[in-house]
């Protein structure tokens, strides 16, 4: 970031410097040039063109050629003392550096990242600029007075020949200018550009005003997105009028005989209205506890918006209870920004009576800030991550003698999924502000915490623990240990106990049994609830596994949506009644001795006929780039359709549809050809790992594979 800063510091200075040369010198040479071409010859007036841009060339070159990276260095280092002459150091190659300068690079970065960046470009020279316009003036007012050359040559009918009007051969845009206006609750004022592309707010107003060279039968604007503006000629001027809604491209068309002198596309970037930033100053955690004595919980927010902030509420979810059995109340507070914010910054502060919300030990506060912004029609809505604050349980009384060695820890709980929830969502309102590593690591977390629970509900359906009864003994009694009375409401009828079990011994039938002949793990002879019941778990299990499969992987954002699926699908359940089946053993069908060991295949599948390729989202980006790595053209109707559907998540959709529309329209064109390739790489996913092939053998290798295929034949 410290070395972008030093580039953003040196484009600036060499803007100022290279406008300072233009103020200083355009004002002389174009009145000038004007001079040689209205009272000089065609060719004198060609060679003072081209004196002019030399010398104009020259100027600049001599103005700029100073300003590199090491002589913004060197100003930072005048300017800022902090930087104690190390700056260089950001422009060296960290390869050969040694410890200490590596040290003291890291401080000058960190040093620099935090100080403002000073102000190196030059004063604007005003005497210089004005003494130019001046001379440009006098020249401009002495030009009736300049004496006539040779210029036209006079034709048959006494008009020089230059001021022949010729036949026109093409239609040219003579004047264009684009109005915004940017809606109303941004405050933007209106403006003018002068050309006929343009950034603004999604839902600006644009006014086009276009004057054809010479003037066309019909006129129209032609969008990619497959829209049509037409244009209403008034006075000799082409007008027309649209919302900007979304980025987009589009080009003119005008209806005549004569083609467009310059055919090309323009270019409408819509910006965003991006939902409001929240940043919580206190709590500094999404989970806090109870001080004892505490009874005022404070919160203290930070709202940043690009136009302007509406109405904030804090939503306030109060937890009774545990386990799935949880009773929760809602209620919500309108908040107040604290005095000297402004429309696009506030800060809201808001003290919390936790006796008064009835809150008591054992219970959970959840609140969440909702703000909206002013966009129109519909605002923008922004949510913070929910912030939790526990009151823990009372602790049982300690036995007599050991009063000194209690203490008084963050409880031990079974999670469950409206708590696997509630981690989830505070997870992914810190991932700003986490590292990958450790963001990686607590989503993983509550992964692990999504199994268990996914496997304590699988018991009700016969199913097992994944690496074994081994592992499921340890996890059972772990958390018996911790929290036995915060198990799920339905664990109640799935016994597991081992403390009340005897030893086992050698060779006893019961313990065979229960070591390998589990029947618990059969579906059909375990405990089991009516099948419309039955089937809602098991869409319960399916959505636990997706969410545990998006946790390990550290997209918490993905596995959301199937953990609310799978709280819906629990809540069903639980109001569902259970029946009981009697244990019965597993008959398999009898198995037909006349084909046991025949080699028939008949009727068996081949298990690789039933294999199905990926499908792979940006295939036609693909396909257009291989056709183009072939010497051929892309179907660019095909990647068109793709673009303007799914485009969205490109960084630059509307390049690539332009670079695919010059070479649609000009398919000898090798720079379109080129331009088109790299911005395809550019948008082309990155290709699964796949498997390493094989070395080829050398000869020596070779040969010995040949004896060994050899003494294998018969």
């Amino acid at each position: 970031m410290s070395l972008a800063v030093l580039q953003q510091s040196r484009t600036r200075v060499r803007r100022r410097r290279a406008a300072i040369v233009l103020a200083s010198s355009l004002p002389v040479l174009v009145p000038a040039l004007l001079v040689l071409a209205l009272h000089a010859p065609i060719a004198m007036t060609l060679a003072g063109l081209l004196l002019a841009v030399a010398v104009l060339a020259w100027l600049l070159q001599r103005a700029l050629r100073p300003i590199d990276m090491l002589w913004v260095a060197r100003r930072f280092e005048t300017a800022v003392p902090l930087l104690e002459d190390s700056t260089d150091l950001l422009l060296r190659p960290a390869d050969d550096e040694s410890p200490l300068q590596r040290l003291q690079r890291e401080r000058i970065r960190a040093r620099l990242d935090k100080i403002p960046p000073p102000e190196l470009r030059p004063h604007w020279p005003w005497r210089r600029i004005t003494f130019g316009v001046l001379c440009g003036v006098a020249i401009l007012l002495l030009l009736p007075f300049w004496p006539q050359g040779g210029r036209h040559e006079q034709a048959d009918g006494g008009l020089p020949v230059a001021d022949l009007p010729a036949p026109a051969t093409v239609i040219r845009i003579a004047a264009g200018t684009l109005e915004v206006e940017a809606p109303a609750y941004t405050g933007l004022a209106r403006r003018r550009e002068a050309g006929l592309e343009t950034e603004a707010v999604e839902g600006s107003k644009l006014r086009w005003t276009i004057r054809f060279d010479p003037q066309p039968t019909a006129a129209a604007l032609v969008f990619l997105d497959g829209s049509r503006l037409p244009l209403a000629e008034q006075g000799g001027q082409w007008t027309a009028e649209r919302i900007l809604a979304d980025s987009v491209l589009y080009r003119i068309a005008p209806e005549s005989t004569l083609p467009l002198a310059e055919d090309r596309l323009y270019r409408l970037d819509a910006t965003i209205d991006h939902a409001p930033e929240i940043r919580v100053i206190e709590p500094e955690r999404t989970l806090s506890q109870v001080a004892d004595g505490q009874h005022i919980w404070t919160l203290d927010f930070e709202v940043d918006d690009d136009f302007g902030l509406g109405d904030a509420r804090l939503s306030l979810t109060l937890a009774q209870g545990s386990g799935e059995q949880v009773s929760v109340s809602e209620r919500s507070l309108t908040l107040k920004a604290e005095q000297g914010g402004s429309e696009r910054h506030r800060r809201y502060r808001q003290r919390i009576a936790i006796d008064r919300l009835g809150m008591a030990a054992g219970d959970d506060l959840i609140v969440r800030l909702e703000i909206a912004d002013n966009r129109q029609p519909k605002p923008n809505v922004a949510r913070s991550a929910g912030y939790i604050l526990r009151w823990p349980s009372e602790l049982s009384a300690p036995s007599e003698g050991v009063e000194g060695i209690v203490q008084k820890v963050l409880p031990a709980y079974f999670r469950s999924q409206r708590q696997i929830i509630i981690d989830t969502e505070a997870l992914i309102g810190e991932r700003a502000s986490l590292a990958a590593e450790a963001f990686l690591s607590r989503s993983d977390s509550i992964g692990v915490d999504q199994k268990i629970l996914r496997l304590r509900y699988g018991q009700f359906l016969g199913e097992e623990f994944e690496s074994g009864r081994a592992e499921a003994r340890v996890a059972e009694s772990h958390d018996e240990e911790h929290k036995p009375e915060q198990a799920d409401a339905l664990a109640g009828d799935h016994s597991h106990e081992g403390s009340a079990e005897p030893a086992a011994g050698f060779g006893r039938a019961d313990d065979i049994l229960a070591e390998y002949g589990h029947t618990h793990d059969h579906a059909e002879a375990a405990t089991l609830l009516d099948p419309e019941t039955k089937k809602i778990l098991k869409s319960a299990l399916a959505e636990m596994w997706q969410a545990e499969l998006h946790l390990r992987q550290g997209a918490p954002a993905k596995a959301l949506p199937y953990e609310n699926r799978a709280l819906g699908f629990i809540k069903q359940v639980q109001q569902s009644t259970r029946i009981y089946l009697a244990r019965v053993g597993l008959e398999l069908p009898p198995v037909d001795e006349s084909r046991r060991l025949s080699g028939e295949r008949a009727g068996l599948r081949d298990p690789r006929g039933v294999l199905v390729a990926t499908s792979v989202e940006e295939q036609p980006l693909i396909d257009a780039y291989q056709a183009l790595q072939d010497g051929g053209l892309p179907e660019f109707e095909v990647l068109e359709a793709w673009l303007r559907e799914r485009g969205k998540r490109l960084p630059d959709a509307l390049g690539l549809i332009a670079a695919a529309d010059a070479l649609k329209r000009e398919p000898a064109c090798a720079t379109c050809r080129r331009q088109l390739q790299d911005r395809l790489w550019a948008a082309l996913p990155t290709p699964a790992a796949g498997t390493r092939q094989r070395a080829e053998p050398d000869p020596a290798g070779r040969q010995y594979l040949d004896i060994l295929a050899g003494e294998a034949q018969p």
